[in-house]
Order: structure tokens, then sequence, then C-alpha cells
């Protein structure tokens, strides 16, 4: 575990990871957690059915298309998007909640929604999860075995375009091993915390 978790006082920082499916950010984000237990997690909306295995209010929020449309109307989302026919969204109020707290905030969102929220707030700190080649990418969205021959087309398609958005993100981490795409995460989380920024407390050192 990197050290430096202790952080300056004052407005939380809200970190997104992202990048195409099959790049392991999920993995990588749950590691992180585990090992940081200060940072927290905004669970997601969704209109799509649950899969197997899967709980509301941990893996997502399940909500039916009408109750997030009136969501949506009243501005409550931080972003919002239709991905294959389903919609996804993150909710504001809780992300705010916790970054008016102090508390830094770890969030895994598709590309379209982390630079959603880059346009939303523009303090978020954005990390692009790359695979080590498209070949590989597909190898391993193969090897999930919950795809037909037809997703895993769509999704390569579209796994190449988000490809193409990793220069608009803060930082990129090719996740070769995921131990060490895990230390280079929470080695970016401690740099930002230390970070000098507007708005940050004064120190009460002299130099």
């Amino acid at each position: 575990m990197v050290s430096g978790g202790e952080r300056l006082p004052g407005r939380g920082r809200l970190f997104v990871i992202s990048g195409p499916s099959g790049t392991g950010k999920g993995t990588i984000r749950d590691i992180v957690m585990q090992n940081h237990p200060e940072l927290r997690f905004c669970v997601s909306v969704t209109t799509r059915r649950p899969r197997p295995g899967e709980i509301h209010g941990v893996h997502y929020i399940f909500m039916t298309e009408d109750d997030f449309m009136g969501k949506r109307s009243r501005s409550e989302f931080l972003e919002d998007a239709n991905v294959y026919g389903n919609f996804y969204g993150t909710l504001r109020s809780p992300v705010e909640e916790c970054l008016i707290e102090g508390c830094d905030v770890l969030l895994e969102k598709d590309v379209q929604g982390a630079l959603a929220i880059k346009a939303s707030m523009p303090e978020a700190v954005l990390i692009f999860i790359a695979p080590p080649s498209v070949g590989e990418l597909e190898s391993r969205i193969k090897k999930r075995g919950t795809e037909t021959a037809a997703d895993v087309a769509r999704r390569m398609d579209s796994a190449r375009g988000e490809l193409n958005q990793a220069r608009r993100f803060d930082y990129v981490v090719v996740n070769y091993v995921v131990e060490d795409s895990v230390r280079v995460l929470e080695a970016i989380i401690t740099a930002e915390r230390h970070r000098v920024r507007a708005g940050i407390v004064a120190l009460d050192i002299s130099f």
C-alpha cells in the first residue's frame, strides 16, 4: 500500500477511473478501495436488470426508467448516459456530500460518463485504464464468456473509439499486471492529495 493516506484539510478530491470494458478497471478499483478504506465509493444508478449475484445498493442502485427520468428532469445526476439501451447515472448529492465532508471519492465510470463528470466538475481527476493492446482486450472479453460474438464485436467497436479519448484524461495506466496497476493508481491518489491547489487551508508552518 502506498503511504500518505493522510490528507490536508478542505474539500475532498474526486477520482474517476475509466476505460473500455474488459480492461480490469473494476478489479483495480476493488483492490484500491480495500487498501484505502478512507476512500468513498458512490454506487451508480441503472435501469437495466440485475445480473446474477448483483445486489441492489452494492453493485448498482436499480430503478425503473420512469424513476430515472424523473431524477434526470430534476438535474439530480452528475452525469447520465444511455449505454446499449439501458440508462446509467451518478447521483449528484452523495458525491457532493462526501466532498464537502472532506472525503475523497473514487468512481468507476465508462468513458462517456467520466468526460461528462469532468465537464461538470473540472477539478475531477480522470484516470484511464488501458489494455496492453487491442488484441489482448478482445481476448479478455472473450474469456469472460458472458457475451455473444455479436456483443464482443460491438464492445470492440466501442473500445476503439474509447481508446482514442485517452488523451483527454489526466492519467493513463496500462494494465499489464493488476498488482502493478493498483500501485500506480495508489501513487496517483497520493500525489494528488499533496498537490497545491486553490482554496487549500494554509499550513501552520514557516519557511
